[in-house]
């Protein structure tokens, strides 16, 4: 690995508020790059009681609660201290990670330095509003995001299909990709637990379902209740394990009923454990860039049944180690066809679980962090020239 004599300053709306993906990749990259010698900052809004430690040094920047969604915090200003501090500090690139007001500003402050700027895409920003009636803003919030990311030197996406969604939607001409990577520590097929599977209520010869992530509706809560229905309506037999928590638990539980098994949130080997002794994961989010869940399950030999969008499509094979739906008008009846096919096919579960646990093994951590820090480098050298 090439050694980054670099100082870094991080701009992200939330890096350790609440555990998600994006978060804890970020949160690896920066313990990643102060292994390799860099020194970095990050700046962020704060909370009294965080998810999880910070990695690294941590400036607070002013914050208030997101309406409707308190568990967040809209950063509100680039402060007059934290303009010094960041001056003192003396970066030699600005990483963004949230397009925010304040993201928006710390561009603004680089560009006037000539200081180059990364922008890193964690999730689609621009398809959330069609999840709480407000579809018809979506072109709206992609022009802003259009217009602050093509004031960036370069962007970074998870997977090679959001980079060509961002090079479509004339985001930015330098678009590279930042994977992610998978904890083998904690998901593998070893994980799986039966004694746990039946302290739940689940019986051997029971083909479990499992939902997770964040219980908020762009992660596609509908669709998934809507498929679970539909696998009642035609008598399939199945159950359903919920792990993780969110702002629309209720929702959920409501569609779902009493007989799904909410675990709530989970981490480390007791996420692994529980992935693990599910039969198969059914992820209908559209909104993810890369889709951290899908790697960890298919690392736990799981197959995976995901809406064909940005995220999963860079990761499933379909018809190899899962089944990938197009997000069409027909989505549900799409997705009940391919979890009943491997509810009744328990060889082509094991088949294409067995293929997705062999395709993990390419996601290495240090090696992906590795990809940014050389964008950095190339970046600060260009900028130097």
């Amino acid at each position: 690995m090439k050694p980054v004599d670099l100082k870094i300053a991080l701009f992200s709306g939330n890096y350790n508020m609440v555990r998600d993906g994006a978060n804890q990749a970020l949160n690896r990259l920066v313990e990643y790059l102060l292994r390799q010698g860099a020194r970095v900052r990050i700046y962020s809004p704060t909370v009294p009681e965080p998810a999880f430690p910070p990695t690294g040094d941590l400036v607070s920047i002013p914050s208030v609660p997101l309406p409707g969604r308190g568990e967040f915090r809209f950063p509100l200003s680039l402060t007059a201290e934290i303009r010094r501090d960041l001056a003192e500090f003396g970066p030699d690139i600005l990483h963004i990670s949230s397009p925010d007001f304040v993201s928006h500003r710390a561009v603004t402050w680089a560009r006037k330095r000539g200081i180059p700027v990364l922008a890193s895409v964690h999730t689609r920003f621009e398809t959330y509003p069609r999840y709480y009636g407000m579809g018809f803003t979506e072109p709206l919030v992609e022009a802003i995001l259009r217009r602050l990311y093509r004031r960036c030197d370069a962007l970074v996406a998870p997977s090679q299909s959001m980079v060509q969604v961002l090079r479509e939607q004339r985001m930015n001409a330098d678009v590279s990709i930042w994977s992610r990577g998978v904890d083998r520590t904690i998901f593998g097929p070893d994980k799986r637990d039966l004694p746990w599977r039946r302290e739940l209520g689940f019986a051997p010869d029971d083909v479990v379902i499992a939902f997770l992530g964040r219980l908020v509706m762009e992660k596609g809560l509908d669709k998934f209740s809507e498929t679970i229905a539909l696998l009642r309506a035609r008598r399939v037999p199945h159950k359903v394990l919920v792990i993780g928590e969110g702002p629309a638990r209720g929702w959920f539980r409501e569609q779902l009923g009493e007989e799904a098994c909410f675990i709530g949130f989970r981490a480390g080997a007791a996420l692994g454990q529980a992935l693990a002794s599910a039969d198969l994961l059914f992820n209908p989010s559209i909104t993810e860039t890369f889709g951290n869940v899908t790697l960890e399950a298919m690392a736990s030999a799981l197959p995976v049944v995901a809406a064909g969008a940005t995220g999963s499509t860079s990761l499933v094979e379909n018809g190899v180690s899962g089944t990938l739906v197009p997000p069409d008008s027909k989505v549900v009846e799409g997705y009940a066809d391919a979890i009943a096919r491997y509810i009744a096919e328990p060889g082509l579960r094991a088949a294409h679980g067995a293929a997705g646990e062999l395709r993990s093994r390419d996601f290495s951590w240090d090696a992906i962090n590795q990809a940014v820090a050389d964008v950095y480098l190339r970046l600060v050298e260009a900028n130097r020239v």
